[in-house]
């Protein structure tokens, strides 16, 4: 590509900022706060500095930075930070399925990983319409066992493109997460990127890949909402690596 051809915004100058909180988690964060001001007015120093380190990280929990979200039709995005710990072929969820849905052949699921540590907003893999937002209530099993797909509590979302191409994914709540938040209803238009919800303290994210989609990224590899690509529509080539 020529010099001439790549077009650089005015003003590209990126300043690093602290990340924004998000306003789910304000609450929480206050609390945290008013119970370490209050172990220090009783004299409870040392309880008082561990819990200040509590209220340290329930704000760090709920932060909620900027993403530079790929503007590519065929791109699938992924919905959250973390680790891929599973690349398996199943079929879709039954909520999921059939002609309305998913469809019922198996279909590659990628499942992303949320450690305690990591950013839990989560955010659409493409764009379209919101057509369906399934929540299922159940048990709170380690979220990186295969079965947490199944046995635990989740919320199912299905998008469709203009074009008609549909993606679903699955937030499901783990060992410590205990509530899943949605920030979209059926029949609500998204961008791709844009913030759907989020679950509160550990959990994992599966994104259904459409039929004839290979993932383009690895097992153990880490993944950016907003930022990492998943995948490209339509495109079958296997991406090969080792993590090392």
């Amino acid at each position: 590509m020529d010099n001439d051809e790549i077009t650089i915004a005015a003003g590209g100058n990126v300043k690093w900022r602290f990340p924004s909180v998000h306003p789910e988690g304000m609450k929480f964060g206050l609390i945290a706060v008013a119970i370490t001001g209050i172990l220090f007015l009783l004299g409870w120093e040392i309880i008082g500095w561990l819990m200040l380190i509590v209220t340290i990280w329930v704000f760090a929990f709920f932060r909620d930075p900027v993403r530079a979200v790929p503007q590519d039709d065929g791109a699938i995005i992924a919905p959250a930070d973390g680790l891929v710990t599973l690349i398996q072929r199943v079929p879709p969820p039954r909520e999921m399925a059939g002609p309305n849905g998913l469809g019922d052949q198996p279909l590659i699921r990628v499942s992303i990983f949320m450690s305690v540590f990591d950013v839990h907003i989560n955010r659409t893999p493409i764009g379209g319409t919101i057509r369906s937002v399934v929540y299922i209530s159940g048990k709170f099993l380690n979220a990186d066992l295969d079965k947490a797909s199944e046995d635990n509590e989740r919320q199912h979302i299905l998008v469709e493109r203009h074009d008609g191409v549909r993606i679903g994914f699955t937030q499901i709540a783990g060992l410590v997460a205990r509530r899943i938040v949605p920030f979209v209803k059926p029949g609500d238009m998204v961008a791709a990127g844009q913030r759907i919800g989020l679950i509160r303290f550990g959990s994992r994210v599966d994104v259904y890949l459409p039929a004839g989609t290979a993932p383009r990224v690895i097992l153990g590899q880490r993944t950016v909402a907003g930022e990492t690509i998943l995948g490209q529509i339509g495109d079958r080539r296997v991406v090969a690596g080792i993590a090392q």
